[in-house]
């Protein structure tokens, strides 16, 4: 499966989760959901991946933690705020640059509708 034909799925999941739930809850809430809805989608989803970064020549095991990496592909940033800042944007540029990924969406559940994620 393709990180393009993932992310739809995750899009899907998002709208669902944020239409049945509705905005502002905490983001563990829609992040607990996320993993549910997408394993009974049948994709692979791991939680709270602790991401290790080379930092000079020291290994440093915990640089980051993505909020959930799907097939191992697309990782997904969930964020239950009133607004995105430009800083979350550049958050998810650096996962992604150091996980080796292609793919990420940023998400949030605070805003009263999911304009585009």
């Amino acid at each position: 499966m393709s990180e393009n034909e993932i992310a739809r799925i995750i899009v899907d999941v998002a709208f669902k989760i944020h239409t049945t739930l509705g905005p502002g809850l905490l983001e563990s809430v829609y992040e607990s959901a996320f993993s549910y809805e997408l394993t009974k989608r049948g994709l692979k989803v791991l939680r709270q991946v602790g991401i290790p970064i080379v930092y000079e020549s020291i290994r440093l095991e915990e640089g980051f933690r993505a909020d959930l990496i799907v097939e191992d592909k697309v990782i997904v940033e969930i964020k239950s705020v009133e607004q995105i800042a430009a800083v979350h944007k550049k958050q998810l540029l650096t996962y992604l640059r150091l996980a080796d990924k292609r793919l990420g969406l940023l998400i949030n559940f605070g805003e009263t509708l999911i304009k585009g994620v």
